[in-house]
Formats: C-alpha cells, structure tokens, sequence
C-alpha cells in the first residue's frame, strides 16, 4: 500500500481539520456553559465578551447549536437561551448518578484508613436513614441496621444533613420533629442546635458526642448535590475507646475530604459554609 494513502483507522485525513472542529466543539460547549449560568438568557454581545470571542464567530457558533436543539432566541428580546435538548442530557445525567454505588469504595476506604465502621445515610423528612455500610474489623464495633433510623438533631449523619438544609426547611423539620432527647448528651435547645449548625457548616464536618448512643462516636459530612442542597452524608462511627475526643478533629478531616470527593464524582457543588441556599 502506498505510504502516503495508508490512513489510520478512525483518524481523520488532516490533522489541521481535526484541530478546527475541535477548536469549534469547545467553543461550542464553552458558549453553552455560559448560557447555563444565565438562566434568564444573554445577548449575544454578553456572550461573545464572556467567551472572548468575536460576535460574528459567537453568532455563528450559536446558529449551529440552535438548529441541533441546545440553545434558542427570543424573538422579541433577541436573548439567547439553553434550550429543552440541553435539559434533557442533564437531566439523564441526573437520573444515571448513583450515589450509594458512587460512595460505596469511599466507605470501604474510610474503613480501611480508620478501622471503624462507615455509613451513608440519607434524609427522609426528619430522620436519617441508613443506606450503606463498610463494617468495622474490630471485634467490639458500631453496626447499624440498613434501613434504620435517627433522629437528624441526634445523630451525626443527621447533622451533617441538617446544616446544610435551606432555611425554610429547617424550619419544617423542627416544626415536625421538635428536639426529643434519645440520650442525656442530645442537644434538645433550639439555640445550641443553631449554634452546632453553624460551626458543622465551618469545619465541614459533623460530630455526635454520644448524642444517639452512650459509649459511640460518631464523625459525618455531606454530599451535595449540582445545587449545593444536601443529597447524602457518610459517616465513621466507633466507640469512645478508640475514638476519643482528641481523635474527633483528624476523624472529621477525613471523612470531610471523602465526601467532597464523592460531591465531586457526582457533579455536585461545594456551597461556601456561609451561603444561602434556596
């Protein structure tokens, strides 16, 4: 075969071509990012000055991903928009993202780091439930019962996930539940609740003193969702033998940092420990 007609398999002829679709793929998708951002749309200068792109080649790119389905124009105010294609590709994105799958290796690791056992809860209503667990080797361990319960107020994993609730739904849920004591170290006052809020929100991380059981430890943190809303919360939980107060900080850390690498992995968002979430 000659030298200079063998091509290889799935490569394009010209390496110049290639380059330039893909310069356009990004600049395409670039332009899309910016409109996600701006829910109520952009005029086409806004978005050639925010992509650094001359308005006719911003135009151009435009009229392309509007006869695919992914952007449209008012026709009145001339705004450009994300159009319904756009929301379906995330939306299946959303809909394939498992999370307990997702958690399940960062659980195991959690274990293997710490020797305790992890767990991943979510919240229904104003409790915590239990999803997954990776076991403890230890003789004497912590061992929750998948699909059991806790109080969020009274439990770390409920913690974590109360911290980061919108206010109005933080309301509904004290409104709901109240303050119950399960055990004597259950903070059961409003105000001391807020206050351990706030401090979870700074530090990233939840603690629980022997809130839900005498003799255990528990440290938690969130997992967020593409809105910074709560979607989960993984935990370590031991006795106080082997986890004792000034082991709580490094214990936090850790999970702390497995959690925002599960957010990560599930297109989840980090919101700032002082934000308002909606």
């Amino acid at each position: 075969m000659n030298e200079g007609k063998r091509r290889t398999a799935g490569r394009p002829a010209s390496g110049k071509s290639s380059g330039g679709h893909s310069q356009s793929l990004v600049r395409g998708l670039n332009l899309l990012e910016r409109l996600a951002g701006s829910p109520g749309g952009l005029a086409l200068s806004e978005i050639a000055e925010q992509a650094e792109l001359a308005p006719s080649t911003t135009h151009r790119l435009l009229q392309a991903l509007q006869s695919q389905g992914y952007v449209t124009q008012d026709n009145e105010l001339g705004m450009w928009k994300i159009d319904v294609k756009t929301f379906r590709i995330g939306n299946s994105f959303l809909e394939a993202r498992d999370f307990v799958g997702t958690s399940r290796p960062f659980l195991r690791r959690l274990t293997a780091q710490t020797g305790e056992t992890a767990n991943l809860g979510v919240r229904d209503g104003s409790t915590a439930v239990f999803l997954a667990q990776s076991e403890s080797p230890q003789m004497m361990r912590m061992i929750t019962r998948l699909g059991s319960r806790a109080p969020l107020h009274a439990s770390g994993v409920g913690k974590a996930l109360m911290a980061w609730l919108p206010d109005d739904e933080l309301e509904r849920v004290l409104d709901e539940r109240g303050l119950a004591r399960v055990t004597t170290n259950t903070i059961h006052d409003t105000v001391a609740l807020r206050e351990s809020l706030a401090e979870i929100r700074r530090q990233g991380y939840a603690c629980d003193r022997e809130e839900h059981a005498i003799g255990l430890h528990c440290v938690a943190a969130c997992i967020h969702d593409e809105q910074g809303i709560p979607l989960a919360a993984i935990s370590v939980s031991g006795p106080m033998a082997r986890i004792p107060e000034e082991r709580l900080t490094e214990l936090g850390e850790q999970v702390r940092d497995a959690a925002e690498e599960i957010t990560s992995r599930l297109g989840g968002r980090i919101p700032a420990h002082d934000e308002a979430l909606a």
